[in-house]
C-alpha cells in the first residue's frame, strides 16, 4: 500500500517559503524595537522596513530586475542589513563578497558570480579600482558611506546610497515566486583550488533560520535567546549570511547592533551601551577581546557568545569564562548555510565545575533539528561516538547547498 497524499482543493493557495514572509510577525508585534549601527545610526523596525521597500525601488530604478546579482561590500551595517532582504525578495539574488580575497580572487568572484549591481563601501573602494579594467559583467556602482564628502576615486559610481535611497517610494509589491528560486550566493575558500560559489534557495534561508531557532530559543540553556536579548555580529556578513543569525534576530524581533569595522573599543561600547547578549565570531576575535585590558573593568556577565570558524580551545574558554563570557562552540561550513551542530550544555551540566563544562563547551557539539549527521569510516560505515575515532562528516539537511556554482563535477 502505498502513501497516501493529501487532497488540495483547487482554491487552495500553495504558500511559499519565502525571506519576505520573515518580515511579518516583528513588524506587527514590536515595530519600535530598535537597530543600531556603531554609535551612528539607530532607528526601529518600523522605518528598517519602509527602508527595505525603498531599497528595493532604488535598486529596481538601476535597472536591477528579477534574476539579476547584487554585490554587496560592507563591514557589518544597518545597510548589509536591508540588503539581505530586499534584494532576495525581489527576486534578484544576492552575492555577499568576501572583502577579504586577495585580487585575484576577487575579481574571479565577481566575474564568476556575473554581478550587475556592486554596493561597495567608501573604505573598500581601493579594493574594486584595483580590479575594475576586468569586470564582465558589472553595470552599476552604488557607494555605501558614513561621510558627507563625495570620495576620489576613478569608479564610475552611480551615486550614494542614502541619496538614491531618499526620495524612492515606501512601498514596493514583493512578488510571490517557487520558494526554491536562488535568493543568495557565496564563495568558499577552503582549499587551494579557485573560491567554489555556494548558493541558497529562499526554501533553506527560511528552514535555516527555523533551525536556529529550534536551537537556540527551545531548550532550556544558559544559551537560550528570545526576543529580550540584544544581537551583535562578530562574523562578518558575507561569511555565510553572518551564520543565519540576521534573520533569526529580525524573525524574533530582537533589537540588534551592528559594529562596523572591528575595532576593540567600539565593539566594548557597545556592549556596554547597548547592553548587548548575544554575539558570534572565531576564536581569534574572543582572544582579541579578552586579552585586551578594558575587560577587566566591565561586567559581561550577561553576554553570550557562539564560536565557530575554527576549533575553540581549552584554555581560550577557560579564559573568556574567567570574565563571565558564557561561551559554547558550534559547527557548520559555508556549503551548510552553517548551521549543523551546536554544543549546548544539557541542563544537569550546569551543575558541573567548570573543567567539566569547558571539556564539552569546546566540542563541536549534537546535531540540531533536521540535521541528520554521522561519522563514517571509509566503507561508509558509521563510527563509534568514543572520542577517538575520526573519519568523514556525511549530512543530511533542509538547508545543505545543492551544488557548485557552475561547476557539476564538484558539485556531484
Amino acid at each position: 500500500m502505498s502513501v497516501k497524499k493529501i487532497l488540495k482543493t483547487p482554491s487552495a493557495y500553495y504558500f511559499p517559503l519565502l525571506i519576505k514572509n520573515l518580515l511579518k510577525f516583528p513588524l506587527t508585534f514590536n515595530p519600535d524595537q530598535e537597530i543600531v549601527y556603531r554609535d551612528k545610526f539607530r532607528y526601529t523596525y518600523s522605518d528598517f522596513g519602509k527602508r527595505v521597500h525603498k531599497l528595493a525601488n532604488m535598486l529596481k530604478a538601476q535597472g536591477v530586475k528579477e534574476g539579476d546579482i547584487v554585490a554587496v561590500m560592507d563591514w557589518d551595517s544597518h545597510r548589509y542589513l536591508e540588503c539581505f532582504f530586499a534584494v532576495p525578495m525581489m527576486g534578484a539574488i544576492l552575492h555577499t563578497v568576501n572583502i577579504r580575497l586577495s585580487p585575484e580572487q576577487l575579481i574571479y568572484t565577481i566575474n564568476h558570480a556575473e554581478d550587475d549591481v556592486i554596493l561597495v563601501n567608501l573604505d573598500l573602494l581601493p579594493l574594486l579600482e584595483a580590479v575594475k579594467d576586468q569586470f564582465k559583467t558589472v553595470k552599476k556602482i552604488i557607494l555605501l558611506t558614513d561621510q558627507d564628502e563625495a570620495p576620489q576615486t576613478s569608479l564610475d559610481i552611480a551615486g550614494e546610497y542614502e541619496e538614491l535611497l531618499k526620495d524612492q517610494p515606501e512601498e514596493y509589491d514583493f512578488p510571490d515566486f517557487d520558494e526554491d528560486t536562488m535568493a543568495s550566493i557565496l564563495y568558499t575558500t577552503g582549499t587551494t583550488d579557485l573560491p567554489k560559489g555556494v548558493y541558497f534557495s529562499h526554501r533553506q534561508i527560511v528552514l535555516h533560520t527555523y533551525g536556529l531557532m529550534s536551537a537556540l530559543c527551545a531548550n532550556h540553556t544558559g544559551m537560550r535567546v528570545d526576543n529580550s536579548d540584544v544581537y551583535m555580529p562578530l562574523t562578518p556578513m558575507f561569511h555565510s549570511h553572518a551564520w543565519g543569525m540576521p534573520y533569526l534576530f529580525t524573525t524574533i524581533c530582537a533589537k540588534q547592533v551592528y559594529p562596523g569595522p572591528y575595532e576593540p573599543g567600539i565593539i566594548f561600547k557597545l556592549l556596554i551601551e547597548e547592553k548587548v547578549t548575544f554575539s558570534h565570531c572565531v576564536p581569534t576575535i574572543i582572544h582579541m577581546l579578552v586579552t585586551s585590558p578594558i575587560i577587566k573593568q566591565i561586567d559581561l556577565s550577561n553576554w553570550k557568545v557562539l564560536i565557530g570558524g575554527s576549533a575553540l580551545p581549552q584554555w581560550l574558554c577557560r579564559e573568556a569564562l574567567k570574565n563571565n563570557i558564557n561561551i559554547i562552540s558550534g559547527y557548520g561550513m559555508s556549503e551548510t548555510c552553517p548551521l549543523l551542530t551546536v554544543a549546548l550544555l544539557k541542563p544537569h551540566m550546569s551543575e558541573w565545575d567548570i573543567e567539566k563544562q569547558v571539556e564539552i563547551r569546546c566540542k563541536t557539539g549534537i546535531p540540531v533539528p533536521n540535521v541528520l549527521l554521522d561519522i563514517v569510516d571509509p566503507m561508509g560505515n558509521p563510527l563509534p561516538h568514543d572520542g577517538k575515532s575520526t573519519g568523514e562528516v556525511v549530512v543530511r539537511a533542509p538547508w545543505l547547498t545543492q551544488g557548485y556554482l557552475k561547476d557539476p563535477e564538484k558539485s556531484e
